[in-house]
């Protein structure tokens, strides 16, 4: 299905941002809209970090953070999960090798 990409207005930090795109992405967009605006809300409630433009970088790289240790989460139990599969193969293959 051809669907056109739209147009969704996301509110962060009191700010209105107009965001194209596929109708299948949208909720996945208001959704991180949301996550960014609660965690820039979080750190100016703080009082730690002035500044929106600090406050944003601030969350761009605690976002960033997060999302580097899932990915090294991912990529070793992508490497368990190969080396499971692996032996489950060998020990088949042994069982099946047998008169």
């Amino acid at each position: 299905m051809n669907s056109k990409p739209q147009s969704v207005t996301l509110m962060i930090m009191g700010k209105e941002y107009k965001i194209v795109c596929e109708p299948e992405e949208q909720d996945d967009l208001i959704y991180s809209a949301q996550q960014l605006d609660a965690q820039m809300r979080k750190m100016r409630d703080s009082g730690k970090i002035n500044g929106a433009d600090r406050i944003a970088v601030m969350a761009a790289l605690n976002l960033a953070h997060e999302l580097q240790l899932i990915k090294n989460q991912n990529a070793v139990l992508k490497l368990s999960l190969s080396e499971c599969l692996a032996n489950i193969s060998h020990k088949i293959e042994n069982v099946l090798e047998k008169p």
